[in-house]
């Protein structure tokens, strides 16, 4: 057995052998940042400062070589080789929910855009389901793997989780979805029981802050997002807040009514839709470009604001990386959720 110090916090936890920093933090109920678990999305990235680990198995996009040499690790990979002290920031979040397994019923099937379902599962009625707005949950398929999915709606009475789910040509759940690469017998339909685990995640409101708050959304990131500003307007959040939302196409903006509908309704709310390449038919008026360069464009410094961060691991790390670099951003203010696929995650 081995100890964890966490610094600058001081607390100290005991981790099992075989196990990884994160899955014992999280056993003794210290939250750490983290998102795939997998080593895929960066997401939970500490500094050793003293002891060795075993590095576990992950994506050089997720630990570059040259950040591994200046000590920087993975908790949800890492593996102490002893006593080690980390960096790492403790996730303090009122509310924080312990992760179960709970059984549920598709409700509904809306296919949104070509490639994106909106899915709304129905939950035990008897068992109330409690969760952060914009945290996710694993569907546990039959087979043993597990598909990640960020809930798209703040906690509510009805019992439900809304999904937003891109289409993964191959992939087992999303083609059973779709409805393509599989026999019928294996598709995802309306009443069909299925069983998931959470809820998952930090990526959540930080509301101890007053920091005017930039949201970056590419593709189906928009989904953790649209939780969050649901439950902004609930709990009549009123800080200044700026939603960019990105796609290849306009009908990649799949909920663009409604993002337009909270900038009417909301005095301290503005939307700025981006789309990168739009063709001719699409007869596109508005911004182009990458997404996150549209947030450069009009914050030219982002030192007093928070940034919130959903979408395809590229878009999340280029935003960081920049945002921090050109723009002032305080690294502690970038809070994401990479959305890694099961391909991803199978490279690391």
């Amino acid at each position: 057995m081995s100890t964890v110090t966490l610094v600058p916090a001081g607390k100290t936890f005991d981790v099992n052998p075989g196990e990884t920093i994160l899955e014992a933090a999280l056993r003794g109920g210290i939250v750490l940042p983290y998102g795939c678990k997998d080593g895929a999305c960066g997401s939970c990235k500490a500094h050793l400062q003293a002891g060795e680990v075993e590095y576990g198995t992950y994506q050089k996009k997720a630990l570059s070589d040259e950040e591994r040499a200046a000590g920087q690790i993975l908790i949800c990979q890492a593996q102490p080789l002893g006593d080690v002290t980390v960096s790492a920031r403790i996730v303090a979040a009122e509310g924080m929910v312990p992760i179960r397994k709970l059984p549920c019923r598709v409700a509904s099937i809306e296919i949104a855009a070509p490639d994106v379902a909106v899915v709304r599962l129905q939950l035990p009625s008897a068992d109330r389901f409690e969760f952060l707005a914009g945290q996710y949950i694993d569907i546990l398929l039959k087979d043993g793997k597990r598909r990640s999915y960020s809930m798209a709606n703040a906690p509510r009475d009805d019992q439900q989780v809304e999904l937003h789910i891109r289409h993964t040509p191959g992939g087992a759940f999303t083609d059973a979805l779709f409805g393509t690469g599989t026999p019928s017998i294996n598709a995802v339909k309306v009443k069909d029981i299925l069983r998931f685990e959470g809820p998952q995640g930090t990526f959540f409101l930080r509301e101890d802050s007053a920091r005017p708050i930039v949201f970056l959304a590419s593709g189906t990131g928009f989904a953790p997002i649209k939780a969050v500003i649901e439950h902004c307007r609930t709990k009549h959040v009123v800080r200044p807040m700026t939603l960019y939302w990105g796609g290849r196409r306009p009908r990649d903006l799949y909920m663009m009514d409604l993002a337009e509908q909270w900038a009417r309704e909301m005095p301290h709310f503005k939307f700025v839709p981006v789309v990168s390449d739009a063709l001719p038919e699409d007869q596109w008026g508005g911004r182009t470009g990458f997404v996150h360069k549209a947030v450069l464009e009009d914050f030219p410094s982002l030192a007093d604001h928070s940034v919130y961060a959903c979408g395809a691991p590229i878009v999340v790390q280029s935003a960081l990386q920049e945002f921090t670099a050109v723009a002032g951003l305080p690294e502690g203010e970038f809070f994401a959720d990479a959305f890694t696929t099961a391909a991803d995650k199978a490279k690391a």
